[in-house]
């Protein structure tokens, strides 16, 4: 059996040196010796053409795109705080597995380390004169302090105007004018092959400009961690390494076509392929912030998976493209508008889609409310359908943005070592409870661990905001309530309901 090698995805923030470099993940597996040499002769290709004027090609003279683009990429630095961990000092009673098991033990020379401050470091893209900067929400999510750098060594701190878990996108503003904004470009039109560059600051060397081609498009890699995520990224081989999140990926004519995301590798730095969100997505996210303060996410409310050999067979599917409808949920959008389960849905608005992440990609350039025509095969014939999108409480309301303060909690992560004691994975603290808030009217006290809200699992601030955004926006007053599931330090688990009517 030939030996396998992981193949890791690594998000691209740059972190400084004191710190771990990035956040990786298991991706997928390539073999060991995948690599094989090719030879003109090997390959029988021609090396003369018949008629050179039939050739079209692309430029190679990329100077006039990096000179219009490199103005509008920033380098954002962050600082955040982590929580002081129990180190041991040399007694084996402070092995983190006999504390797992029996305990933490008292007066054994453990020592508490102090609140510690990390620096981290990333990109962004100037989308307005009067300071409007899109970067990706992992960039700044855990951040105290934001400071961005200009092109030309100007320093500003920037403050958060929202961010999207389900994207990786965040727009955060700057108290500045007379900027250089980037143009936006239409990453629908890119085509596989074409050229593109990717602006940004890896490894804190600013305004560093790389070339390469879209390898792919509508990529799904299965790394963002949010209960709604869209994942149709454009894959791309110009070269991106950590500190390049948040940055530019502009097209030959220097106009953005996508925001600069995370790299395929196996150490954590560029090893061939990069993903970058595409602007279809971007403009939407970053339009509804600057208007709504939050997203306004349609839905379709189907089940769907790709298609796959197997799955056509199985089912007597004539076709390997589309979106495979396996169920279809009650009160949705899909069910009103006559979608039914064993659909294929093949086409939105006259735009083919041929996978899971095309179908998510084009429903989410739209907000609840939008009409749209979609294409589905049902029994090996084709039906256009109307159907009007509703937002995921099965209405076509607005949804406002919710003020997260107003539940009277402050957040912080929870340390490694807690989460390894008590035996989870995720997970957020109540840092602090005012005592007119809504979680200490429920009896929430300081240092409880959020783990779920309303059956959702919490992973960050950001998430408890969502899920209280969602209920506060429901139409139905009874939906008004979070029920949170947590957890003490002390082992406790807990329930409660908090009500927001």
């Amino acid at each position: 059996m030939k030996r396998k090698k992981l193949l890791l995805v690594s998000v691209l923030i740059g972190v400084s040196f004191a710190t771990s470099l990035s956040t990786v993940l298991i991706y997928n597996r390539i073999s060991k010796n995948s690599a094989h040499n090719f030879s003109v002769e090997q390959q029988n290709i021609p090396t003369s053409f018949a008629s050179m004027s039939e050739v079209n090609f692309a430029p190679t003279d990329f100077t006039a795109a990096a000179e219009k683009s490199v103005h509008s990429v920033v380098h954002v630095k962050t600082k955040y705080k982590i929580k002081g961990q129990s180190l041991g000092m040399g007694n084996p009673f402070n092995d983190p597995f006999f504390e797992y098991f029996f305990g933490q033990p008292q007066g054994r020379g453990r020592q508490q380390v102090p609140e510690q401050e990390q620096q981290a470091s990333g990109s962004g893209v100037i989308i307005s004169d009067d300071g409007y900067i899109v970067t990706n929400n992992h960039v700044i999510e855990k951040a105290d302090e934001i400071e961005v750098t200009l092109n030309d060594k100007r320093t500003f701190s920037a403050k958060v105007i929202g961010a999207d878990a389900n994207t990786d996108i965040a727009l955060i503003k700057i108290d500045a004018k007379n900027l250089q904004p980037i143009v936006f470009g239409n990453s629908d039109n890119l085509r596989v092959g074409e050229w593109v560059l990717a602006v940004g600051n890896p490894f804190n060397l600013t305004s560093t400009v790389t070339a390469g081609i879209v390898s792919a498009k509508a990529r799904n890699i299965n790394i963002l961690n949010a209960e709604m995520k869209i994942e149709s990224f454009i894959q791309t081989d110009a070269a991106i390494n950590p500190g390049n999140s948040g940055g530019a990926l502009v097209n030959i004519a220097g106009e953005l076509v996508g925001i600069n995301t995370a790299i395929a590798s196996q150490t954590g730095s560029y090893a061939g392929y990069g993903f970058a969100v595409p602007t279809s997505i971007v403009r939407k996210i970053v339009s509804d912030i600057k208007e709504y303060g939050v997203v306004q996410r349609a839905v379709l409310g189907v089940q769907i998976s790709d298609i796959e050999d197997k799955l056509a067979k199985e089912k007597g599917l004539e076709t390997l493209n589309g979106a495979y409808v396996a169920a279809v949920n009650d009160n949705s959008a899909a069910k009103d508008g006559g979608v039914k389960e064993g659909d294929v849905i093949t086409e939105v608005n006259g735009v083919a889609v041929k996978s899971v992440a095309q179908l998510q990609e084009q429903v989410g350039r739209f907000r609840p409310g939008d009409e749209i025509k979609i294409k589905v095969v049902r029994k090996n014939k084709e039906i256009e359908l109307n159907i009007k999108l509703k937002n995921r409480s099965g209405n076509t309301n607005i949804v406002k943005g919710a003020d997260i303060s107003t539940l009277g909690a402050e957040f912080e992560e929870v340390s490694a070592t807690l989460k390894y004691r008590l035996g989870f994975n995720s997970g957020v603290s109540v840092k602090s409870v005012s005592k007119n808030g809504a979680f200490a009217k429920a009896g929430i006290e300081k240092g409880f661990i959020v783990l779920k809200i309303n059956r959702q699992t919490i992973s960050s601030a950001n998430e408890i905001e969502a899920a209280y955004s969602n209920a506060l926006n429901s139409e139905d007053d009874d939906d008004k309530v979070l029920f949170v599931s947590g957890v003490y330090p002390n082992g406790k688990v807990v329930h409660y309901i908090v009500n927001l009517k």
